[in-house]
């Protein structure tokens, strides 16, 4: 496991703020908050896919004002940006034309950010998400930790925010390492305690428990801190037989838990879901900010450790 690459996803040099128009301002407030703790750059970026502007020439013709449309869009944003620099943070605005999933993925390779941060609209009681074609495809092809923050997330202010306390919820799977690696890289950062959490649906709930204990698994957890950050942030391991997404929202509550971490998900679990699922659920109902990695996020972090690998060898 590549730590630097952690550790730079934990304290990011940039992040990037994808939003629509009119911003979210909770949205807004949190990737804010957290450029200011971090010391990082922060990236305003906007696509836009209708006819903003148009104009004529001496012959009346009307035609599409690409220059105009995008100035438009700035003027717009450029309250953000400069909220952001009063308060000592540089701040840039990036706006294009076009379909935003792709957009925003290729700002964040272009940017070289270290986070991307998103809101996210749950519009009705059956737990359905609204990502669409924009957050729901980030969320799948992201290189970096995406943040989603849906409408039930508690309004913190966030100004001065820190996280007091980070939960997470993992499968324990094959990739529940390197979401560990994370959220502990966090609660160091920010001084906060780690709880870890899985939870064992009812269906699986036999099965389960036939091969390892809730004492063995408790010790499956904490073994997803690394070594050598076991000593500098409190651990608490909870296994809880239950309904997943039920329990991780008792669990955000009771807790107090400021930022909820999801364990990896593979590709296929993420191209299967349904909009019912579980992670769809928590990320459209989730009263904090949710943070995830995606399959690519973890193929670009084995990738770094191989170039990373090689640069070593041609230096000896």
């Amino acid at each position: 496991m590549n730590s630097q690459t952690y550790r730079r996803w934990a304290r990011p040099a940039s992040i990037l703020f994808a939003t629509e128009l009119p911003a979210n301002e909770r949205v807004f407030g949190f990737a804010l908050a957290e450029a200011r703790n971090a010391g990082a750059r922060l990236v305003i970026f906007h696509a836009y896919d209708t006819l903003v502007v148009s104009a004529s020439d001496t012959s009346g013709v009307r035609y599409y004002d690409f220059a105009a449309a995008a100035r438009t869009e700035m003027k717009k944003l450029e309250p953000l940006a400069e909220r952001a620099r009063a308060v000592g943070v540089e701040c840039e605005i990036v706006v294009h034309q076009g379909l935003a999933p792709q957009l925003i993925l290729e700002c964040a390779r272009d940017k070289h950010v270290d986070r991307i941060v998103l809101g996210t609209r749950c519009p009705g009681p059956l737990g359905k998400i609204l990502v669409g074609s924009v957050a729901e495809e980030v969320l799948r092809q992201s290189e970096v930790p995406v943040c989603t923050i849906g409408p039930e997330a508690v309004d913190q202010s966030y100004q001065g925010y820190k996280a007091k306390t980070i939960l997470l919820a993992t499968s324990l799977n094959e990739t529940a390492a390197a979401a560990g690696a994370l959220a502990a890289e966090i609660a160091v950062n920010d001084g906060a305690r780690l709880l870890l959490l899985h939870v064992i649906h009812p269906d699986h709930s036999s099965e389960t428990l036939s091969h390892r204990s809730i004492e063995q698994l408790e010790g499956d957890l904490k073994s997803l801190v690394p070594v050598e950050l076991r000593g500098l942030i409190e651990t608490e391991a909870l296994v809880i037989p239950g309904e997943p997404a039920e329990e991780i929202f008792f669990q955000v509550k009771t807790k107090h838990a400021d930022v909820l971490i999801l364990g990896a998900q593979e590709a296929s679990l993420f191209s299967t879901l349904t909009r019912h699922g579980t992670v769809y659920r928590i990320l459209g109902h989730s009263p904090c900010p949710v943070f995830t990695l995606s399959p690519r996020a973890l193929q670009y972090a084995r990738e770094e450790v191989t170039s990373l690998e090689v640069h070593l060898a041609r230096s000896v």
